[in-house]
């Protein structure tokens, strides 16, 4: 029987490296936790603390990853984790919610302390380090996001390249030529959040075959930080007549800094904003929107993962398309 002693020989590391590596215990380097688990599997290593399904059955719980990191926006990880737990009873499942902001090491450690039937994770990012976790299990998981390379993956989300292109396909369409986007915080473009990357590529792209002046600007959810932007805009780009802002919680701050420093919504400028459903608060203008269906992506998530469980096969990527709704907010240029 192959051991945890086999495991330290084949990676080159301590037993001890090992069980930290495996348990999530102790922070281990990535490169080391990739030694480990890849001589795990070469080895056909199980655990002996790993807590088995119950026997004849399963344990109906399904672990939910929706880490609080820096940059994600707390009711929207909220919003998408009641659609989950909604969907997940009307399966017969109950939800484990796990928001530790190290998501592999949470997951490694449920897995090993928890009968939990499959997975369903959020906040991906393109290249997200829990993948090669989620390859290597026997149960199935699902994520509300879509990473550069999803094979052997089960992921849904909405189609946010399609989303940042059809902003300005609608702004092009009024005459606009100058245009800006107010990204999402910088700690979700360094982390490569694969909805905040996809919405700039969409967006960049369609702006390029329009031939349309475009920038991006990362912008940090405080309200306050809403004056200084609208400011830097205005001072820097003159010829700027509208605005794509995927960043909820700045939407409103933005929309009143622009009207405080005598830019008018849409007289001068036009906004289209990337947003929640109409579950999220409503801003101080009606702005034209793509509304992310919180409550969609996360029944779609219960679904996929209940499909596995019963034996059906899943697709690799399902994309929501996006709905572009026309509002007061944006006019001609």
């Amino acid at each position: 029987m192959v051991g945890i002693k086999d495991v330290a020989r084949r990676a080159g590391v301590s037993p001890s490296t090992v069980s930290y590596a495996l348990s999530g215990k102790r922070p281990i380097s990535d490169e080391t936790r990739r030694r480990v688990d890849a001589a795990a599997r070469e080895l056909g290593y199980r655990p002996p603390a790993a807590v088995p399904a119950p026997a004849g059955g399963r344990s109906r719980i399904l672990a939910l990853s929706a880490p609080l990191r820096p940059g994600v926006h707390p009711p929207e990880v909220m919003r998408s984790a009641v659609s989950v737990v909604t969907a997940a009873r009307r399966h017969g499942h109950d939800v484990l919610l796990l928001t530790q902001e190290e998501g592999e090491r949470s997951l490694r450690r449920v897995i090993r302390t928890t009968p939990v039937d499959g997975l369903i994770l959020m906040d991906v990012g393109l290249e997200d380090p829990r993948l090669p976790l989620l390859r290597s299990l026997d149960r199935p998981a699902v994520l509300m996001g879509i990473p550069a390379d999803p094979q052997g993956l089960t992921c849904v989300d909405l189609d946010f390249r399609a989303a940042g292109e059809a902003c300005v396909e609608h702004l092009a369409a009024l005459g606009h030529r100058t245009l800006a986007l107010v990204g999402s915080p910088p700690e979700a473009y360094l982390r490569r959040t694969a909805s905040a990357h996809r919405l700039v590529e969409g967006f960049t792209a369609a702006a390029d075959r329009h031939g349309l002046g475009s920038c991006v600007h990362p912008a940090e959810s405080a309200p306050g930080s809403a004056g200084r932007l609208a400011e830097r805009l205005l001072r820097e780009r003159p010829a700027l007549t509208a605005v794509v802002v995927h960043n909820e919680p700045l939407l409103d701050p933005l929309l009143r800094a622009f009207r405080r420093l005598g830019a008018r919504v849409p007289g001068d400028l036009s906004v289209v904003a990337v947003r929640p459903d109409e579950q999220a608060p409503a801003p101080c203008v009606p702005v034209t929107s793509v509304s992310l269906p919180a409550g969609e992506p996360g029944a779609r998530a219960v679904d996929l993962l209940v499909d596995r469980l019963h034996g059906a096969s899943a697709p690799e990527v399902v994309l929501l398309p996006p709905l572009l709704t026309v509002r007061a907010g944006s006019g001609p240029a």
